[in-house]
């Protein structure tokens, strides 16, 4: 009987390390995962796509908003070259 249970604590003990690195570390198994489905199925090409798209809406809102600041850091980058 105490070897059974001795067993059972051992099998409990694996599954809730088990449970707490799963629990720990979900978003990059998550993300593993559909890393893995978007380069099986090239669909990372249109993450990409929208990843450009995204970035380049946030950079035309930026410069819009921040004229002189942009304008005073490209001349600061001219005039270094």
């Amino acid at each position: 009987m105490a070897n059974n249970s001795k067993n059972n604590n051992t099998k409990d003990n694996g599954f809730n390390d088990f449970k707490n690195f799963f629990a720990s570390c979900w978003g990059g198994i998550i993300g593993a995962i559909l890393g893995l489905i978007f380069a099986c199925t090239s669909a990372y090409r249109i993450v990409i796509g929208i990843i450009i798209i995204v970035a380049c809406c946030w950079a035309g809102y930026y410069f819009q908003y921040n004229k002189e600041k942009v304008k005073n850091a490209l001349k600061n980058f001219i005039d270094k070259l």
